[in-house]
């Protein structure tokens, strides 16, 4: 057996992400041959570079974000559309259209905003109607759709589920930016930093520490260990991974 450290920034975490996504036995099946709908967010922006193989604007594939300090959301100008694959062919169809046509092979992709120990996930809206997420979880869950969250271990948080009782969009009397609300998603299949070395190199991981400073602010720290061989697998991995860009950042509305 081996053991390891590594550090891995946001960006070179989701590209991590992206790459076990996209590589899942699900994803490739309705890559094939199915539907795949990609809701915005820039985790789900590496995803769909994944999968399509091509560079994207991941700066345009928000709605909400967390940027500036501030709760903001991106203009409608500017957002990029969210992504529908039929057959592994990219078409011009909203979600909730492609959504209509989903069975239980295929796969709806949504990043998150928070994750907690247990797996869940919590989703900010700041829609009063809910955003994509609520009008996809209906449908999916009914037909037994894949429902993949890729999320990053930046936004651990104690409970999803008590963070998301807090309050609606219409209870904070103070807000820095946008007033959101907490979706709490506990049944869908999350893909962290972990998940990712299991998925692309079958080794174990143990989220070690988190947050840094001069550029390594929101890092994660992954303890590692798994035999030498697959280890080595992981580290090359690993490997190919540092030195993604950041994001730069878009402008904002207000």
């Amino acid at each position: 057996m081996a053991n390891a450290l590594c550090v891995l920034l946001p960006s070179e975490s989701k590209r991590l992400i992206a790459m076990a996504v996209a590589g899942m036995p699900e994803v490739r099946q309705a890559l094939e041959r199915g539907w795949i709908v990609i809701g915005r967010g820039t985790t789900n922006a590496y995803v769909a570079e994944e999968l399509l193989n091509q560079p994207l604007e991941k700066e345009r594939h928000v709605a909400g974000y967390i940027g500036h300090g501030e709760l903001a959301v991106l203009g409608k100008e500017e957002r990029q559309r969210p992504i529908v694959l039929k057959d592994g062919s990219r078409v011009e169809m909203s979600p909730p259209e492609a959504l209509q046509e989903f069975s239980s092979d295929d796969v709806f992709i949504k990043g998150a905003n928070a994750v907690d120990p247990e797996g869940n996930v919590g989703i900010l809206m700041g829609s009063p109607t809910g955003g994509t997420v609520a009008q996809a979880m209906g449908i999916v869950l009914a037909r037994g759709a894949h429902f993949i969250v890729p999320v990053g271990l930046e936004k651990l948080i104690p409970s999803v589920i008590n963070a998301s009782l807090v309050g609606g969009q219409q209870e904070f009397d103070c807000v820095d930016g946008r007033p959101c609300a907490l979706m709490p998603v506990v049944n869908a299949n999350v893909v962290t930093e972990i998940e990712a070395l299991g998925i692309l190199a079958d080794v174990d991981a143990v989220h070690f520490a988190s947050g840094g400073v001069f550029g390594s602010e929101g890092a994660v720290v992954l303890a590692i260990t798994g035999e030498r061989s697959l280890m080595a697998q992981a580290v090359e991995i690993i490997g190919s991974v540092k030195g993604e860009p950041p994001l730069r950042g878009p402008s904002q509305e207000r």
